[in-house]
């Protein structure tokens, strides 16, 4: 097998883990801000042990460190904002909402980079903007919930960007590290000034301990480091189109999970269908491109 194959097959599975990440967010009883707190905080103890046990150092320049703690910044409130629309409406719209964070990352892709847009990242992104629409016709007692994951969305696919610059200056796990640390660091203000730190906010049930270890462990852990790797491989762009496909998975994991409250209609199989063809097609063009001529960043 490829490395190329491999990345992407890997890929898909971090997308399989991020989409039953929205399904544990759903079965935890915290509040949004509680729940991003503890999932960062237990997430970055245990890239800290991965780091120790590496041996690696957690020595970075500070124009360096200024950019992860921005990054951090970043990510903390896509995941605030994600788990906030999930909280507010349900699972299959946050998921079917956040697949425009394509679109989002077609348009800022080229300026980040400073190359030509490329004609079909437009396209793509348009085609799963209609994808979306039929997943999902809004309703508005839940547009709340769909303007958060828009946010949320768009701050996927600036996060997604600024990582694509990151790695190739740092070790992934290094830089997971200090993200987590600067979300939790954020995070732990807000909560402060809100007096949020009482006896009730360390006081959780079994489950949510449980889904809480899960959820740090592998759906941001493992995932976060090996996805920031992915980058050094992989367009930001193809990353992002890819994570498209995290509604698919994500529904069809809380249907089985959370029951006939997660069921969609008709429509979505036709737009699920559309996203994936659309993630298929990017990587036939993509991989086109790279015969005629090297990938340059």
């Amino acid at each position: 097998m490829g490395a190329q194959l491999k990345n992407y097959l890997h890929l898909h599975f971090i997308v399989f883990i991020w989409g039953f990440t929205a399904v544990l967010g759903k079965l935890i009883t915290l509040d949004a801000m509680p729940l991003v707190w503890y999932r960062m905080l237990i997430a970055a103890v245990f890239i800290l042990l991965y780091l120790k046990a590496k041996k690696y150092s957690l020595k970075v320049s500070w124009p360096m460190l200024w950019a992860l703690l921005g990054a951090g910044v970043v990510i903390a409130l896509h995941w605030l904002t994600f788990f906030l629309s999930i909280k507010v409406s349900n699972v299959s719209i946050t998921l079917a909402t956040i697949s425009t964070g394509a679109f989002f990352t077609a348009l800022i892709e080229p300026f980040w980079y400073k190359r030509k847009m490329i004609w079909y990242e437009i396209v793509f992104g348009i085609i799963v903007m209609l994808g979306l629409y039929l997943i999902f016709k809004v309703d508005t007692q839940y547009l709340y919930g769909i303007l958060l994951a828009l946010v949320s969305a768009f701050l996927s696919a600036l996060f997604s960007l600024i990582n694509g610059k990151l790695i190739q200056k740092e070790r992934p796990s290094v830089i997971s590290f200090y993200e987590l640390v600067s979300g939790v660091g954020l995070l732990t203000i807000f909560l402060a000034f809100q007096g949020s730190f009482d006896a009730q906010f360390f006081r959780l049930s079994q489950n949510d301990w449980l889904y809480l270890f899960i959820l740090a462990s592998i759906c941001t852990a493992y995932a976060f480091i090996a996805s920031v790797k992915i980058l050094k491989y992989i367009s930001p762009y193809t990353v992002m189109l890819t994570i498209n496909l995290e509604p698919v998975y994500g529904i069809i994991l809380a249907y089985f999970i959370l029951g006939e409250s997660e069921k969609m209609n008709p429509l979505f199989y036709v737009g699920g269908g559309i996203i994936l063809l659309t993630v298929l097609a990017n990587g036939i063009l993509k991989n086109r491109r790279r015969f005629k001529k090297p990938f340059r960043r």
